[in-house]
């Protein structure tokens, strides 16, 4: 009986997977195609932006990427701490967290009447839809349209929230776990469209290392020893090992745009993670503060406005 149980358990979660590798490509399909235009209008109650005053240019821009918990407008992984925590330790930042990584139509899972009622009998699809989103963004057969897509949308954040294109003002896209994949896939997209100088702050990235990195100016990695997530993407995909010398990530560590940062000992997740608010350093930091703090430190020291002009 025990063993029935667990054939048909093991089938049940098959089935599941390929349903979900097929939806996860739907989506992409349908917005190629141009069946369905993506979703550029926030409700009411979501600003385009938060932070520095939208009447003034702001210092830097910074779009949060965040993992596959993401499912609506809202950040959704700590409650939206870690935006909160930036915002009111860099006034001079302006900040969107509304950007749906997992949607190249730009349309947050929560509302969906079907996914509503998946969300309340099976929950851990919405997980799996995510995770499946970010393999179909990192296949070589989609990547170039899921990358499309979601610099497309960006972008139009980014005017929305008030972006002068080719203004200079840096773009920040500080991208939590799967939100790294999306991150570096939008780069020549962003700077297609902004002309803005980019930057990458991967916090636990999990990733392929085969997007274009050329339009960045530089990339700041946060990771932990203890971080088994980011460690298994290094290992999963061979253009981020170093025997993979004309990949994408290793032609950028190679030019010296690729900076690490130890956070240890965090983990990627649950209650000692990046943006755990209870657990504490020795000098009796959280978590939070600290990664809050190392964001805002890289920004004010690295992502300096492009001077415009001649001399």
């Amino acid at each position: 009986m025990s063993e029935l149980l667990l054939i048909t358990g093991l089938l049940a979660i098959g089935l599941l997977l390929v349903a979900e590798g097929l939806l996860a490509r739907h989506e992409l399909m349908v917005y190629t195609i141009g069946l369905c235009a993506p979703k550029t209008a926030l409700p009411s109650s979501v600003p385009y932006g938060r932070g520095a005053d939208p009447a003034r240019p702001p210092d830097a821009y910074v779009v949060y990427l965040d993992g596959i918990g993401k499912r609506r407008f809202t950040d959704t992984r700590d409650g939206g701490e870690l935006v909160k925590a930036i915002i009111a330790g860099a006034p001079e930042l302006r900040v969107l967290g509304q950007i749906q990584p997992y949607s190249p139509l730009a349309d947050p899972l929560v509302g969906r009447p079907v996914w509503d009622w998946l969300r309340q009998h099976i929950g851990i699809t919405l997980f799996l839809h995510n995770v499946m989103q970010t393999f179909v963004a990192a296949d070589r057969r989609y990547r170039p349209l899921y990358n499309h897509a979601v610099g497309v949308q960006i972008a139009d954040q980014l005017r929305r929230a008030g972006y002068e294109p080719a203004s200079g003002i840096p773009v920040v896209l500080l991208c939590y776990s799967g939100g790294a994949q999306v991150a570096t896939g939008a780069v020549e997209e962003l700077f297609n469209q902004l002309t803005a100088p980019l930057w990458l702050i991967t916090l636990g990235g999990f990733h392929n290392g085969a997007n274009d990195l050329t339009h960045a100016l530089h990339l700041h990695r946060l990771t932990s020893a203890n971080d088994w997530i980011e460690w298994a993407g290094k290992g999963l995909f061979i253009q981020r090992w170093r025997l993979w010398r004309r990949s994408a990530w290793n032609q950028a560590l190679d030019a010296g745009k690729i900076t690490v940062h130890s956070l240890d000992p965090v983990t990627h997740t649950g209650p000692q993670s990046y943006i755990s608010p209870t657990a504490r350093l020795p000098d009796g930091r959280s978590y939070l503060d600290r990664t809050t703090e190392t964001v805002i430190k890289i920004i004010r020291r690295d992502c300096r406005p492009k001077k415009t002009g001649t001399s």
